[in-house]
């Protein structure tokens, strides 16, 4: 599968629109550790929201933010050209903390110049993940695994999740997330790979998200990706030797609002249906691409600032801050 239309980096990306705007959190209000429910919010394209609006219409806490890459090397950088600090990206993450919130950044994606490819160690990665976790102060990382650079190449494989002990290592109480692509029966004899190697290296990493979207899964989206979450569950279950409840402890679901690029349509009746199974469930982790697209454009096809059909302005935002694992 690929997700080469929604995690593009040459044409698409455009300069990153300023966000302004700040709410303040409710009294009290609580921010999951590890960002249980987190659409991914993407600052190089798609007209992008003030987060703190989004957060405000929504009950939103966590936002997944896209991507970090390689800027010369082992360097980190948002889309391999925008700073860790004073960029937009920068900006937003200040408003989603001043409004309560928090941010899990996303390293990879389907495109572009990744850290995993270009880093020559496990440790050298380990550094420049280390350099957006200090810049953020954060509390969780995703990692997107995709295409033949990363999630088809063993050895980059074993040195992302070399990295990610590392991270655990030196770094109490974060939470570290791999996302991989998935078919629609569960993990790709690649994503097996994956979760055993995790297992077998002690990579300590605590949720497995698969991407149930663009896997020519055709109409049946509800029941395409609880079965490919079962098969993930069941991955996890063989290689750690888990119960169910602690599987999908570990378990992750991330996709795609609306229209995907294979025309397969999660509407949000749809989406409603994966949330309560992700609830009754109790599985760590619940995210879709992308808050830029929680837009209604009935009959639009699939552009990067709206779904591609009807709707209410971020009602898959709202629906999903109804998770709570």
């Amino acid at each position: 599968m690929t997700k080469k239309f929604w995690r593009v980096f040459g044409a698409l990306t455009a300069t990153a629109a300023a966000v302004t705007g700040l709410v303040t959190a409710p009294a009290g209000a609580a921010v999951e550790a590890g960002g249980k429910g987190a659409p991914y919010l993407y600052l190089g394209w798609g007209n992008p929201p003030s987060p703190a609006t989004v957060m405000s219409a929504t009950g939103i806490k966590w936002f997944t933010m896209a991507f970090i890459n390689a800027s010369g090397g082992c360097n980190p950088a948002w889309d391999s050209n925008r700073a860790l600090t004073g960029s937009a990206d920068a900006t937003a993450i200040s408003q989603i903390k001043a409004a309560g919130g928090q941010v899990v950044p996303s390293f990879g994606g389907y495109q572009g110049n990744k850290l995993g490819p270009n880093c020559s160690s496990a440790s050298a990665l380990a550094g420049a993940y280390q350099k957006v976790i200090n810049a953020y102060g954060l509390k969780a990382i995703d990692i997107d695994i995709e295409n033949t650079d990363e999630f088809e190449s063993e050895a980059v494989q074993d040195r992302i999740l070399g990295a990610l002990k590392i991270v655990k290592a030196n770094n109490p109480g974060i939470k570290t997330i791999v996302t991989f692509g998935t078919s629609t029966t569960g993990p790709s004899w690649w994503g097996t790979r994956l979760v055993n190697q995790a297992a077998a290296l002690g990579a300590n990493i605590d949720v497995f998200t698969i991407m149930p979207f663009d896997f020519g899964g055709g109409a049946d989206m509800y029941g395409n990706t609880v079965n490919a979450a079962n098969g993930l569950k069941n991955a996890l279950k063989t290689a750690f030797g888990w119960s169910d409840a602690t599987a999908y402890a570990h378990l992750g679901i991330s996709g795609m609002n609306g229209l995907s690029d294979q025309q397969e349509l999660t509407s949000p009746a749809i989406w409603t249906q994966i949330r309560n199974w992700a609830n009754s469930n109790h599985i760590a982790r619940l995210a879709f691409w992308s808050v830029n697209r929680d837009r209604p454009c009935a009959g639009g096809g699939v552009v990067s600032n709206c779904s591609g059909i009807s709707q209410s302005n971020w009602q898959f935002t709202s629906i999903t801050a109804g998770f709570t694992g």
